[in-house]
C-alpha cells in the first residue's frame, strides 16, 4: 500500500491530504483567520467554578473562556482523598493554572482544557506530572514492546529522569540513541516551559505546538509514508530543515511539487473534498450512505439503492452492509466526524451476517488514528459508536449554515408560503386601514399566486375588500415575503 502526504500552501490557507493507495483518507485545513490551538499550553486564570457541573471556566486569552472538567485536573496534595474530588477542592476563582488545550473551540463551545500535560516529540510523549512509562497500544508486537520499554527505562535511569514518558506509535523500531535524543530534547523543553510559565502574564500562551504542516509530519511521517509533496518552495525549504533536524531518515522523501496543475488535482483530492461535503455517499455496488451531522450526534443510514444483487435479498443486503462498513470508516476519518455516531445498517436476518458486518467495521476503524469505540448492536438494530473529536469537522471548517433554510436542510414549499401570505393579508386587513396591499416575495411564490392560487387570491380580495398587488423581488428567498399596506 503506497502512502503519500500532499501539502497545498497559499498565503491564507494550508491544506494537507493523506492519500493511501490513491484514496484520500484524511484532510487537514488551517486558515490564517482560524488557527488550531490543540496542544498549546497556557497560563490560565480560573474565572468561574461550577460545583453542579464539576467544572470551571478558565480564561486563557482566547475569544471565549475555556472549559476545565474535574476529571482533567491533577489533584493537589490538599484535595480530599477519594475517587473524584469536588471541583472547588481542586481550583478556586482567581487561581493561576497551567493548562493544555485538548479540543479546539467547536461552534459556540469554548476550548476543552486539561492540567494533565503531555508534550510530544518524534518518538515519545513527555508526561511532566507522572512517573508512568508506557508503550502505545498500536504497537502490537510483544517483543518490540518489551524492547522499547527496557530501552526507555535504561535511558531514563542514565539521564536520572523520573518524569513519565510514553513511546508513540512512530517509536516502533526506534534505536536506543533515538530514544535518548528525544528524552533529552523533551526534558530541556519542559524546563524551558516551566521557566516561561513563572514569568508569563495571566491568560497568555506559554508554549505553542508546531505549525500544522510540521505537526502532521511529526505525527504521520513514519516508515509507511513513501513521500511528501509540497507545492510552495518556501514551505518546502522549512519542512526539509525541520525534517533534517528531527526526522533525518525521512528528509529524502520530501519533494517540491512543480507539476503543471494544482497539487490537489492529484488523486482527485479536490473532488473528494467536495464530495465529503455531501450528505449522500455512493457505494460502488449502487447502494449509498446518508450522513447527517447534528449538534448532538452524527447519524448514518445505509440503503441498497440501485443494487439488486445476484442471489437473494438477504445476500444483497449483506454485501451492501459490508461495503457500507468499509466506506463509513473512511468517511468518518475524511470528514473528521466525532462524538456519538449512530449507524442504521439495513436489517439482516442472519445473525452470522450481523457479526461479520460488525467485524468488518471494527477492522476498518482500527486503522483510524483517532480513538474510537464500537458498542455493538442496540436492541433497535442500530450500531452505536464514538470517535474522539479534537478539531472541527471538515463541514464546519469549510461551510456555513444555509442562509435560506437556517441550517435545517429544508425550506417551506411555495404552497406553504402562499397560505402564510393569505393569513398575513387577513390579519393585516383586520388590524389596519389601507387602500390596497402589496405582496413582495420570490418569483416562484408570485408565479404560484398568479396561476394556481389566482382564484383563491381573488376570493381573498373580495373578503377583505381590498385590492392585492403582487411584486416579485430577486432579493427574497422562497420562505421570505412582506405584506405592505399602501
Amino acid at each position: 500500500m503506497s502512502t503519500e502526504i500532499l501539502v497545498n500552501v497559499t498565503t491564507q490557507e494550508t491544506r494537507v491530504a493523506l492519500v493511501e493507495s490513491g484514496l484520500v483518507q484524511e484532510v487537514f485545513v488551517q486558515r490564517e483567520s482560524r488557527y488550531s490551538v490543540v496542544g498549546n499550553l497556557y497560563k490560565g486564570v480560573v474565572r468561574r467554578v461550577l460545583p453542579g457541573m464539576q467544572a470551571a471556566f478558565v480564561d486563557v486569552g482566547l475569544e471565549r473562556t475555556a472549559f476545565l472538567h474535574a476529571h482533567d485536573i491533577i489533584p493537589s496534595d490538599e484535595a480530599s482523598v477519594g475517587e473524584e474530588p469536588a471541583i472547588n477542592e481542586l481550583v478556586h476563582e482567581g487561581q493561576d493554572v497551567l493548562v493544555q488545550v485538548v479540543k479546539d473551540p467547536l461552534g459556540t463551545k469554548g476550548a476543552r482544557l486539561t492540567t494533565q500535560l503531555s508534550i510530544p516529540s518524534r518518538y515519545l510523549v513527555l508526561l511532566p506530572y507522572s512517573d508512568h512509562v508506557g508503550i502505545s497500544a498500536r504497537i502490537e508486537d510483544d517483543g518490540e514492546r518489551g524492547r522499547l520499554k527496557t530501552a526507555l527505562e535504561q535511558v531514563l535511569a542514565e539521564e536520572q529522569t523520573t518524569t513519565g514518558f510514553i513511546v508513540r506509535t512512530a517509536g516502533e523500531g526506534a534505536s536506543l540513541e533515538a530514544l535518548r535524543s528525544d528524552v533529552q530534547f523533551l526534558t530541556k523543553l519542559w524546563d524551558s516551559i516551566r521557566r516561561s510559565a513563572k514569568d508569563a502574564p495571566k491568560a497568555s500562551m506559554v508554549y505553542g505546538d508546531l505549525p500544522m504542516v510540521m505537526r502532521i509530519l511529526r505525527d504521520l511521517l513514519g516508515t509507511d509514508v513513501d513521500r511528501v509533496r509540497i507545492d510552495a518552495p518556501e514551505s518546502y525549504e522549512q519542512v526539509v530543515r525541520f525534517a533534517r533536524r528531527f526526522i533525518p531518515e525521512a528528509s529524502d522523501r520530501i519533494e517540491l511539487f512543480d507539476g503543471e496543475g494544482p497539487i490537489f488535482d492529484l488523486y482527485s483530492v479536490e473532488d473528494e473534498i467536495n464530495r465529503a461535503l455531501d450528505r449522500k455517499v455512493m457505494l460502488k455496488s449502487g447502494g449509498y450512505l446518508i450522513i447527517d451531522q447534528t449538534e448532538a450526534m452524527t447519524t448514518v443510514d445505509v440503503n441498497t439503492g440501485s443494487f439488486v444483487g445476484h442471489r437473494n435479498l438477504e445476500e444483497t443486503i449483506f454485501k451492501t452492509n459490508l461495503e457500507a462498513a468499509q466506506s463509513l470508516a473512511r468517511q468518518l476519518r475524511l470528514r473528521n466526524l466525532g462524538g456519538i455516531i449512530i449507524v442504521d445498517f439495513i436489517d439482516m436476518q442472519d445473525e452470522e451476517h450481523r457479526k461479520q458486518v460488525l467485524r468488518v467495521l471494527e477492522r476498518a476503524m482500527a486503522r483510524d488514528p483517532a480513538r474510537n469505540a464500537i458498542s455493538g448492536v442496540s436492541p433497535l438494530g442500530l450500531v452505536e459508536m464514538t470517535r474522539k473529536r479534537t478539531r472541527e469537522s471538515l463541514e464546519h471548517i469549510l461551510c456555513d449554515a444555509c442562509p435560506t433554510c437556517g441550517g435545517r436542510g429544508s425550506v417551506k414549499t411555495v404552497e406553504t408560503v402562499c397560505h402564510e401570505i393569505f393569513r398575513e393579508i387577513m390579519r393585516s386587513a383586520r388590524q389596519f386601514e389601507a387602500r390596497e396591499m402589496l405582496v413582495m416575495a420570490s418569483a416562484e411564490v408570485i408565479t404560484r399566486l398568479l396561476e394556481e392560487q389566482s382564484t383563491a387570491l381573488a376570493e381573498l380580495e373580495d373578503a377583505v375588500s381590498l385590492p392585492v398587488r403582487l411584486q416579485a423581488d430577486p432579493v427574497y428567498t422562497q420562505e421570505q415575503f412582506d405584506v405592505v399596506l399602501v
